[in-house]
């Protein structure tokens, strides 16, 4: 029997470790921090760092290149007139502003790729845009067509393409007819699919203060989910753990695949996050037992891949993949591959896919300047539902710190910490992916611990560490084995569970990492697993049209930040709070709009987040269906303050047995109109995602994903029924059927972007 599943309902944490740490009793003092403004600042933060252009991963690289012009003496940053929140099917931004589609779901990225036509009918994804544009970083060229770190006006973009809108299996968009929605798959839909998954690269050039992409350009590619050589590098290369029948000695793997969130680092590389990619593959009801139940099943079962029992039976179940890939009646390899399933004979896996999800996972590094370099999965990141990898401020003689979330309810947060120091002369290097395995392939992977008093702690995750090695749930064998399954790793030594950790950023003002809790329907008051602590306190009833709602949790999520101890990088403890709860402007001031938004800058479930390297703003991305009966996704512009500048503030709460649940979070000072505004508002159904700008802060890029989703299989033929016809509608490009597309974003009067 076969059952459908929701590929991003992952809810694989079942441990009982604490839900903050427990061992911190005493209440510590917490040191005073001066506020931090922001407010008409430029590159002058930064002081001698060099930018990187563009602001995923916003890294701050050590290395004397020229810097943008300064700001204007009469700039004030976010001096636009806030935009409205509203549910029209366009992209709207403030007055004084334009946006502008550049680069759609299936635009060519050869010359010889035909126009798109946009009908179902359009075959070559290989060589055309991705779908659901995700993450985004700016790669400057100058006019020789050199990699600059200060070019404005031509560069490369690097775009995620995370999945694709579907339904019953069918990305049904791509085919004229909506495509199958039983299996088996045809091959012909399949490879499509397969196709539009990955990243792409991009040349953009501005011609007279017009933006396009240019289709003929020698540094376009395309990495897919079945791109060849893809490398597995740092301490699980060529572990047990990674052999499969295509790599039978463990060091490679075929494609990327649910790439979300982005970073780049020091030396000009770009890094692109495999998020929800567990959900690709399918395992056959009787696989547990085929496996002898070893710990390979637990790992399995961490990791999103139970298999599903009947409720009304009891019978055990497949675990269906999300589009039926492995189910080609062909049987060739490329489809075989998505069939997680020991069907072997071979005691350690090469002669069958058993081991393939563990190939999958990682923070994947590569070349955005050279097609011929193969891209590198970095194990010692760990592996898990990566969103995006931000470093800390780079210094010389000292190692690099690149913090990661996991992105699925009730997961964690993590610092990776490089063996190597940072060498400034590595900044611009002759081999950029090389430089990386300097520093992405040795070091130490932590987890955090949120603790009551508003401090915390980074957990180093070592086989040497006794919660790790005697951990009585899985017997982890290496080192190799404790970052391959690094959630069982992080469940061990306690870990705080979060609420939905997406995107990470690093404020150029001061170092801060801030962090987009986007919701968690999983916490609850009586919850003896999930309860709300001090790093994710609230529990509230959502509510639509005046009636309260049936989901409840933290509905609208948050967004946290961390200041690292007198170490820098290296620190195993910090001073946290949050900086902002996401909530409806009209929600209960004293258990819900802790923040006192006002309908300016009331958002909810943050995900996106990007500090601009040029100006400071951090912006701040919504993927949201809590308020989508009042307004589409959006995205905000704000100047924050400092860890520390707001207060204590305790909720109370009341469990169902009569018992009282007192709860300490610390709440940053409430952002006013100045500090906080809505930018940005999108078209209907879809997710506002992914960030870069040009060096001097004139031109933005933005990523709208997946309009029109709500649209239902069975009206592919009638475009009045689509819930949008975004980009069409707004002039670009042929038929009617939505797609995912980068938007640029300029000021009419040539200024820089939030002025």
């Amino acid at each position: 029997m076969t059952q459908l599943i929701d590929f991003n309902d992952e809810n694989s944490n079942t441990s009982d470790n604490p839900s903050f740490d427990s061992v911190l009793q005493a209440r510590l003092s917490r040191r005073g921090l001066l506020r931090g403004s922001v407010g008409t600042v430029g590159t002058t933060l930064l002081g001698g760092l060099a930018l990187a252009g563009c602001g995923g991963g916003d890294t701050l690289a050590t290395i004397p290149t020229p810097t943008p012009a300064p700001a204007p003496a009469t700039e004030t940053l976010l001096s636009f007139a806030a935009v409205a929140k509203t549910m029209a099917d366009t992209v709207t931004v403030p007055a004084g502003y334009t946006a502008s589609v550049i680069y759609a779901l299936g635009d060519p990225l050869t010359a010889a790729t035909p126009a798109y036509k946009n009908d179902g009918t359009d075959t070559g994804f290989e060589n055309r845009a991705g779908d659901h544009h995700d993450g985004m970083e700016w790669f400057g060229l100058d006019a020789s067509g050199k990699s600059s770190l200060s070019a404005i006006d031509r560069g490369l973009l690097a775009v995620n393409h995370e999945a694709t809108t579907d339904e019953k299996l069918s990305s049904f968009f791509l085919h004229a007819d909506g495509g199958t929605s039983t299996l088996r798959r045809p091959a012909v839909e399949v490879d499509k699919e397969t196709a539009i998954h990955g990243i792409s690269v991009v040349e953009v050039k501005s011609t007279s203060g017009k933006w396009a992409t240019v289709q003929s350009s020698t540094f376009n590619f395309r990495l897919t989910s079945l791109s060849e050589n893809i490398q597995l590098s740092g301490p699980a290369r060529g572990n047990a753990l990674m052999v499969t029948k295509h790599s039978t000695d463990g060091t490679k793997t075929r494609g990327t695949i649910n790439n979300c969130g982005t970073g780049k680092t020091p030396w000009g590389t770009f890094l692109t996050g495999e998020e929800n990619w567990a959900g690709y593959f399918f395992r056959n009801a009787t696989d547990d037992t085929a496996r002898n139940n070893d710990k390979s099943v637990a790992s399995l079962k961490r990791y999103g891949r139970s298999l599903p029992v009947d409720k009304n039976t009891g019978a055990v179940l497949d675990a269906n993949s999300r589009h039926g890939w492995e189910s080609v009646v062909s049987g060739e390899d490329k489809y075989v591959r998505w069939n997680n399933s020991k069907l072997g004979v071979s005691v350690d896996g090469s002669d069958d896919y058993r081991n393939e999800l563990n190939t999958f996972g990682y923070i994947v590094e590569l070349d955005a300047y050279d097609k011929t370099k193969a891209a590198r999965k970095r194990t010692a990141l760990g592996r898990f539902a990566h969103e995006s990898a931000a470093f800390g401020k780079p210094v010389a003689g000292k190692p690099l710190a690149v913090y990661m979330g996991d992105d699925s309810r009730g997961e964690y947060i993590y610092k990776f910490v490089s063996a190597a120091n940072w060498a400034a002369a590595d900044a611009n290097p002759a081999d950029r992916v090389t430089t990386g395995d300097k520093y992405l392939d040795s070091g130490k992977l932590y987890a955090a611990k949120f603790g009551s008093d508003g401090k915390g702690q980074w957990v180093e995750l070592s086989i040497t560490n006794p919660l790790i090695a005697d951990y009585a749930t899985y017997d982890f064998a290496d080192q190799a084995d404790v970052l391959v399954n690094a959630r069982l790793a992080a469940d061990a030594v306690g870990a705080t569970k979060m609420d939905r950790p997406e995107w990470c950023s690093t404020n150029v003002a001061n170092g801060e990492i801030y962090f987009t809790l986007t919701n968690n329907v999983n916490r609850a008051i009586n919850s003896t697993s999930m309860p709300p602590d001090s790093a994710n306190p609230r529990v509230y009833n959502d509510t639509k049209n005046g009636v309260a709602a049936k989901d409840v949790g933290n509905l609208n999520g948050h967004i946290l930040r961390v200041k690292e101890d007198t170490a820098g990088s290296t620190a195993t403890s910090f001073s946290w709070d949050v900086y902002v709860f996401g909530a409806e402007s009209s929600a209960a001031p004293g258990t819900v709009n802790l923040s006192s938004l006002t309908g300016e800058q009331d958002f909810s479930s943050p995900d996106g987040l990007v500090f601009s390297p040029a100006t400071g703003i951090m912006w701040i991305q919504t993927d949201d269906g809590a308020y989508a009966d009042v307004t589409n996704c959006m995205m905000l512009a704000a100047l924050p303050g400092a860890v520390g500048d707001g207060a204590k503030k305790t909720l109370s709460y009341t469990k169902t047995n009569g018992s009282a649940l007192n709860v300490d979070t610390y709440v940053g000072k409430a952002p006013g109109a100045d500090k906080l505004k809505r930018f940005l508002v999108g078209a209907k159904d879809c997710e506002i995602t992914g960030l870069c700008e040009t060096p001097d802060g004139k031109a933005m890029f933005v990523n709208i994903q997946h309009p029109g989703e709500g649209t239902k299989m069975a009206d592919i033929a009638d475009p009045s029924k689509y819930t949008s016809q975004w980009p069409s509608n707004a002039g670009y490009g042929a038929g009617k059927r939505p797609r995912s597309a980068t938007v640029v974003i300029t000021k009419n009067d040539g200024g820089r972007i939030g002025s």
